[in-house]
């Protein structure tokens, strides 16, 4: 079994060769004990930008089992044991198909999950395909013209595809490595198989997801685009079929995979009497700092070495029970309008795989809870629609978004000052964001941006960017599941991934879409 040895640090410009040197040496053998080697992860340790590092681990198969005994007892040493996926199928025969309602990284991997395992599922996405959806993207990004069931938000591949394709996360899970196996399987950039901090960049993802969705077609899954799943049918505690414009689907099982955007389903399952919950979420806006500027305040006077990644920042202060943090940085990316609703506006940022965009990107956000907005199940939707109805009036009515230079809104006046190039494609209007924002996000901003002026130079910059409103962080409710991962509701409906509250990214979701998958085919037997 191999070992992963860890903390292996080395100049940027090491070999892999001298890379393992170093791990033999580490523990104590000699390189002719060693029967197969590779690299496990690399990470960036650039605390000290006049000594940046990188920091490695790598696998290492020995001739002795002996060996390997002794060296996994060694400190930064274990074993690795790869996680296999193991499915169970159950007995039960299927009355109807396991329909799974959106295609984004929860609905993507579950539906492929269950079609290479024999269950063929028919897959209902309200948006587009990704070549149509890219097509209504750009005309709304070029033109203003919203398409509300194709955007950003809505169709192939989930918010995720129109973002940085990042696949950070923190919940540690073995399927992790699974998933991103699978990734790089179908088109994903192999680098994500070792880089601490990996990325897939919009214009990669976009292939891979049409990959996917190719194979669960080959076998026997369907996939229906612009289907919009506007009831259920329920029927003794379950959910009998699905209603689409087009008829009534029979499901044996509805995985709920719709994203932290479908609004109108939310309160589809309201009115169904389905248990839902208010959750935290976070408001704010968009920080774009000049690329360059952001590399120098990371790495000093190594910001142009071509060895280094674009810079990536994350950054948090926090008083008392309120939290203003950075969320989703996209390096040399764009903020790009992310409205999914009429005379809204919404804020995201995008990356390709290059990262060679002029600006660097993050949100910067406040932490709300239904303290701030109300206990109802739907208030968060509510408190988080007005932000971005104000922020369409202020920015003029027609998708422009509300702006303002940091200099200016530290000091509570407006203004955008010469010097960073807002990237938002619709443009920018000058706006006020104690319009925009209670007052209690709009202080903690404030807080937050002279804290992280105390960590990162760029902070400090008075003539960086804001641009509101960053709303769509994560889902404001929870669709409450039990043990068996179905609604306390209905015990075949299935809510999974970021809209059902549970999951905040690619990644996330994908695990908890393949979690649930395994959870459903153990009870029922494939066709």
């Amino acid at each position: 079994m191999p070992i992963i040895v860890s903390e292996i640090k080395t100049p940027l410009d090491a070999s892999f060769d001298e890379i393992i040197s170093l791990a033999v040496k580490k523990v104590g053998i000699n390189k002719s004990e060693v029967k197969d080697c590779a690299l496990h992860k690399s990470s960036l340790d650039a605390r000290h930008n006049d000594n940046i590092k990188l920091v490695h681990s790598v696998f290492l198969s020995l001739r002795s089992d002996n060996l390997e005994q002794k060296i996994a007892k060694k400190s930064d040493c274990r074993y690795f044991e790869e996680k296999e996926l193991i499915v169970r199928k159950g007995t039960t025969k299927q009355n109807g198909r396991i329909v799974v309602v959106g295609f984004g990284p929860a609905g993507l991997m579950s539906s492929l999950i269950l079609a290479e395992n024999g269950y063929a599922p028919i897959v209902l996405e309200r948006g587009a395909p990704v070549d149509e959806r890219v097509t209504a993207v750009e005309n709304f990004f070029k033109n203003g013209i919203l398409d509300t069931s194709t955007n950003v938000q809505f169709g192939e591949g989930g918010a995720g595809t129109f973002s940085d394709g990042k696949l950070t996360t923190r919940i540690g899970d073995e399927l992790c490595s699974y998933v991103s196996k699978r990734l790089a399987e179908f088109g994903a950039p192999e680098e994500i198989l070792t880089k601490s901090n990996p990325h897939i960049g919009t214009d990669k993802l976009r292939e891979v997801v049409k990959n996917i969705r190719k194979r669960i077609i080959s076998l026997g899954g369907e996939i229906r685009f612009n289907t919009y799943a506007k009831d259920f049918v329920t029927e003794n505690g379950r959910v009998k079929a699905v209603v689409t414009d087009s008829g009534e689907i029979e499901c044996s099982s509805l995985i709920l995979a719709i994203g932290h955007s479908a609004r109108d389903t939310f309160e589809k399952l309201m009115q169904k009497g389905i248990f839902i919950e208010p959750k935290p979420f976070s408001v704010g806006a968009r920080i774009e700092h000049k690329r360059i500027d952001v590399n120098k305040s990371l790495y000093g006077k190594n910001f142009d070495n071509p060895l280094l990644p674009q810079g990536e920042y994350r950054l948090s202060y926090r008083e008392g029970d309120r939290g203003v943090y950075t969320f989703c940085m996209c390096p040399g990316g764009y903020v790009v309008p992310s409205a999914s609703e009429e005379e809204t506006v919404v804020t995201n940022g995008m990356s390709e795989f290059a990262r060679d965009g002029e600006n660097s990107n993050a949100a910067v956000v406040v932490s709300v809870t239904p303290d701030d907005f109300g206990k109802n199940a739907l208030d968060g939707v509510d408190f988080a629609r007005r932000i971005e109805k104000t922020a369409f009036i202020l920015g003029g009515r027609n998708y422009r978004a509300p702006a303002v230079s940091v200099g200016n809104f530290l000091d509570k006046k407006t203004g955008i000052e010469k010097g960073v190039e807002p990237s938002y494609s619709i443009g920018v209007e000058i706006a006020d964001f104690d319009k925009l924002f209670p007052p209690f996000v709009t202080n903690m901003m404030r807080k937050g941006l002279y804290k992280f002026g105390g960590k990162m130079q760029c902070f400090k910059d008075r003539k960086a960017i804001l641009t509101a409103a960053e709303t769509r962080t994560s889902s404001p409710v929870r669709i409450l599941r039990n043990e068996e991962r179905a609604s306390v509701s209905l015990n075949n409906l299935y809510p999974v991934g970021e809209g059902a509250g549970y999951a905040g990214g690619i990644m996330s979701a994908a695990v908890d879409g393949i979690k649930t998958a395994l959870k459903i085919m153990e009870i029922y037997a494939s066709e």
